[in-house]
């Protein structure tokens, strides 16, 4: 109280005192420059007026800012003259091989049996890319060994599910392999069906989670902020691609929900590859995946449509509930948190869910006679390449490795080159006659052929686009490849 008195009688005193300078200054001056000067009367008199309203503290911010008046913080822009503009020119050939290699890795593996090395590259086309990947030793469920895992997550709708699954669907698949036992006491491991098993309910248990966590965060006394992060996670969805290498028994393990795809290579006696897929795409273009979804709701004709699963290109998936809660629920998220838009009246919501988490997974022997590798790539890479074709690149990358030298052949020539090509009978996809072996990272080497290998222009023209427009040419794409049994390879990281 005080204080307001005294800031009052302030106010008073120093309008007052404005007035009589006023005053006495109009009677004794009445042309000149100065306080006396008309122009000036009129400004202090308006200084006046507004201090009468806003008080002291503004009175003193606008003397202030008077008496600063020669400080200029603003800006300064310097402009071309509009009729010259530039645009700076698409990737050259050093600035594409840094967009495909930045953020790429190689680890040499010495303590783990069987494996020589991996590598791994990531080059987007989301801004931020939806991709994620993890990769490195766990210990062993059974025994004092290490086991190597690698793992790609292809995120859709975001990138919220495939960032949770970088964080937990290890540990949750690791609880689970813990919990199984050796089927006799003459076996130190579990068999591969109990393994499977495993795997299965690790993935399903987490998925389950970020259902439940949704439906009970809808429900909780959290803050908005709070819930809008943790049903984030269920809003968007992810693929995911799993591999656990078991070097006791040299067996790899790969658990596959979605898109994203394993392939094997095998060297065959006359030193070509054979590949082997380790894992099956689950769309809705899989004819096993579309008989599933039919017994699973029998009494609904439309659920697979053009490919789509009620308009999910994917069968299984983390995430993505729209497709697993009912239609109420749908509707209550996004009216009281911004959810996606519920499914109907688009597509008919009868009976969900219409998809799982819950992966296939298989396991395959690794010959240690046998030089072999794995390639493990969301499909940004698989709409490039065929598995044949992706095993070959990394066979010729190995034998340039060997070689100790990288491509030698003259530049290819290439007549003038624009998207309409593609309509005149130039593939888009992958083809030999494009193969070029530059990289000393074999996933950065699968990443350049996909997307145009030595015809510089087609793989310029790609990654010169920014999102969104990328996304009509490209799609996130992450690699790893990781080599068994395979001698003499160095670590490039």
């Amino acid at each position: 109280m005080t204080f307001a008195v005294a800031r009052t009688r302030l106010r008073v005193t120093t309008t007052s005192s404005l007035r009589e300078r006023a005053k006495i200054s109009y009677s004794t001056k009445t042309s000149g420059s100065g306080l006396g000067s008309f122009s000036n009367l009129m400004r202090y008199m308006k200084i006046a007026g507004v201090a009468g309203v806003v008080g002291t503290p503004a009175f003193w911010w606008l003397a202030t800012t008077r008496d600063n008046s020669t400080r200029d913080d603003a800006p300064h822009l310097e402009s071309p003259p509009a009729e010259h503009w530039s645009i700076e020119p698409g990737p050259s050939k050093d600035q594409v091989t840094r967009m495909i290699s930045q953020g790429a890795y190689s680890y040499a593996v010495r303590n783990v049996f069987g494996i020589s090395r991996y590598d791994g590259a990531q080059v987007s086309s989301n801004s931020p890319c939806e991709d994620r990947f993890v990769h490195g030793k766990i210990s062993s469920p059974w025994s004092e060994g290490q086991w190597m895992a690698w793992a790609v997550f292809d995120g859709h709708a975001g990138s919220e599910t495939a960032e949770l699954l970088t964080k937990h669907l290890l540990p949750f698949v690791r609880h689970s392999l813990d919990q199984i036992k050796p089927i006799s006491t003459d076996m130190s491991v579990p068999g591969e069906g109990s393994v499977q098993r495993a795997i299965m309910q690790g993935f399903n248990k987490l998925d389950d989670s970020i259902v439940k966590t949704a439906l009970d965060t809808a429900q909780s006394e959290q803050s908005l902020q709070q819930k809008v992060k943790k049903l984030a996670p269920a809003f968007s969805g992810s693929c995911a691609l799993l591999s656990l290498y078991d070097s006791t028994t040299s067996t790899l393990h790969v658990a596959c929900t979605g898109d994203s795809r394993a392939v094997l290579g095998q060297q065959r006696p006359d030193g070509s590859w054979d590949a082997i897929p380790l894992s099956v795409d689950q769309t809705g273009r899989n004819k096993e995946e579309i008989a599933r979804l039919y017994k699973e709701h029998p009494d609904e004709k439309d659920i697979v449509k053009n490919g789509r699963v009620l308009g999910l290109a994917v069968s299984r998936a983390f995430g993505d509930c729209q497709w697993k809660w009912p239609i109420e629920f749908q509707e209550d998220m996004q009216r009281r948190f911004y959810g996606p838009s519920p499914l109907v009246p688009r597509y008919p919501v009868l009976t969900p869910p219409y998809l799982t988490a819950e992966p296939v997974v298989t396991s395959t022997r690794i010959d240690p006679g046998n030089p072999s590798f794995l390639i493990m790539a969301t499909d940004g890479l698989w709409d490039m390449l065929s598995n044949q074709q992706a095993v070959d690149l990394v066979g010729k990358w190995l034998e340039s490795e060997a070689a100790g030298k990288r491509d030698n052949n003259p530049e290819p020539i290439y007549t003038a080159f624009d998207f309409g090509d593609f309509w005149k009978g130039i593939n888009w996809k992958f083809i030999t006659g494009r193969t070029t072996v530059e990289d000393d990272n074999v996933a950065v080497h699968l990443v350049r052929n996909s997307l145009g290998g030595n015809h510089h222009e087609l793989i310029a023209g790609r990654l010169a686009f920014g999102f969104p427009s990328s996304r009509r040419l490209r799609d996130d794409t992450t690699v790893q490849v990781a080599f068994f049994n395979v001698p003499d390879l160095k670590n490039k990281q």
